[in-house]
C-alpha cells in the first residue's frame, strides 16, 4: 500500500543518453525532452560555470568568446566529461520531474552494447550524482528492439541495427533474451567528419561540424538512384588556398561519395554479426529482415544501400530516433517482466 502511494509522488524516468542528442521520457507523460547533448561552460578564475545545456548550448557552438566553451560531454556513446554530463543530467531531470514529485526518481538509462564495465559504472554514478534514487542500465540496441516493436519473445531471431551519433549498436534477441549485442564506434559523427574531409579534399573548402550535419540532413543520401532524393545544398566556407569566403553546391551524389567509408564500415560490421550467429537464428533474420533505428536511419536510401551490401532486407520503423527511449520506457514500466534485460553497472 505504501509503495503504491509513494509511487504517485515520484517519477520514473527513461533516458536515452546519446552522443548527439539526449531524450528523456517520463512514464505517463511521454517523451518531454529531446535536445542536443551539449553543455556551454564559462571558465572564470579556474572555476567552471555552466551557462546552458541542450538546445541553448547548441546555438553557441562555434560562436563563443575565449572564456566560454561548448562541450559535448559524451564521446562514442560514453562519458568523456563527468562534471558536464552530471550537470546536463541534473538539469534535464529537474525539468522532467512533475510538480507533485518530492522523491528522487528511478531512472533507467541506456549505454552502448560495447561499453566497458568502467564506462557503465561511470554512467551509473553520474546518474546517481544527478539526483536519481535508483539507477538501472540497459544496452541501447536491446531497448531499440522493444521500441521498434520487434517480437523479441517469439522463438525466432530478431535483429536491430541502431545508428546513433557516436556508435552503431547491434542486438539480436530471441525468446525474450539477448543472443548477441555488440557495438561499433562509427556512426553519425563519423559521417559528419567524412563530409568535412570530402569537402576539404575535393573543393579545398573548410567547413565546421554544424555545416556538415546540415549537409547530411538536407541533401545526404547513401546512394543515388531513381527513387533517391535530388536535393542540392549551397555551402559557404573558407577557401583553404586563398583564404577568402567561397560557395559551392553539393548534391546527393557528392554526399554518397563522401559517406562511402562509414557506410561500408557499418555494412561489414553487420555482416560479421550475422556470420557469428547460430545458423538457425541467422536463417530467421535473413527471412524476417533487420530493423534500422537511431538518427542514422533517417539518412536517405541508407536501408536500400545496406540491403545491397549485406544481402538482407532492412526496414525502418516509424520515428527511428525515438525507438531507444520508447523501448527503455517500456522496460521501466514493466521491470518485473523485463528485469533480465538489464545489465550490471
Amino acid at each position: 500500500m505504501l509503495s503504491a502511494v509513494t509511487g504517485v509522488f515520484s517519477d520514473d524516468i527513461a533516458i536515452d543518453l546519446g552522443t548527439a542528442n539526449t531524450l528523456v521520457h517520463v512514464l505517463g507523460s511521454g517523451t518531454i525532452i529531446d535536445e542536443p547533448s551539449v553543455v556551454a561552460v564559462r571558465n572564470r578564475n579556474g572555476q567552471r560555470e555552466v551557462l546552458a545545456v541542450g538546445a541553448k548550448a547548441k546555438l553557441m557552438v562555434g560562436r563563443t568568446p575565449e572564456a566560454i566553451e561548448t562541450i559535448r560531454p559524451l564521446r562514442d556513446g560514453v562519458i568523456a566529461d563527468f562534471i558536464a554530463t552530471e550537470e546536463m543530467l541534473r538539469q534535464f531531470i529537474k525539468r522532467a520531474k512533475s510538480m507533485m514529485g518530492f522523491r528522487r526518481p528511478r531512472i533507467l538509462i541506456c549505454v552502448p552494447a560495447g561499453a566497458t564495465p568502467v564506462e557503465r559504472r561511470a554512467v551509473y554514478e553520474t546518474a546517481v550524482s544527478a539526483g536519481a534514487r535508483r539507477v538501472y542500465l540497459i544496452e541501447e540496441p536491446v531497448a531499440a528492439s522493444l521500441g521498434a516493436g520487434l517480437p523479441i519473445d517469439d522463438p525466432a531471431g530478431a535483429m536491430v541495427v541502431d545508428i546513433g551519433g557516436g556508435t552503431t549498436d547491434i542486438a539480436v534477441l530471441s525468446l525474450g533474451g539477448v543472443v548477441q549485442a555488440r557495438s561499433l564506434r562509427c556512426a553519425g559523427n563519423a559521417m559528419d567528419e567524412a563530409i568535412i574531409r570530402f569537402v576539404r579534399r575535393k573543393h579545398q573548402l573548410l567547413i565546421g561540424e554544424g555545416n556538415a550535419e546540415r549537409i547530411k540532413i538536407e541533401a545526404g543520401s547513401a546512394m543515388v538512384g531513381v527513387n533517391g532524393r535530388a536535393a542540392e545544398i549551397h555551402i559557404r566556407g573558407r577557401d583553404l588556398r586563398q583564404g577568402r569566403p567561397k560557395s559551392i553546391i553539393l548534391g546527393p551524389q557528392d554526399i554518397a561519395e563522401a559517406l562511402e567509408g562509414p557506410i561500408e564500415e557499418i555494412a561489414e560490421f553487420t555482416q560479421r554479426a550475422l556470420e557469428d550467429l547460430p545458423p538457425e537464428v541467422s536463417t530467421d533474420i535473413c527471412e524476417r529482415g533487420i530493423h534500422l533505428t537511431g538518427g542514422g536511419a533517417l539518412l536517405d536510401q541508407l536501408d536500400a544501400e545496406l540491403e545491397r551490401r549485406v544481402g538482407v532486407k532492412f526496414a525502418v520503423p516509424k520515428e527511428p530516433m525515438r525507438c531507444v527511449v520508447k523501448g527503455t520506457a517500456e522496460v521501466l514500466a514493466d521491470l518485473s517482466k523485463r528485469e533480465h534485460l538489464l545489465i550490471k553497472p
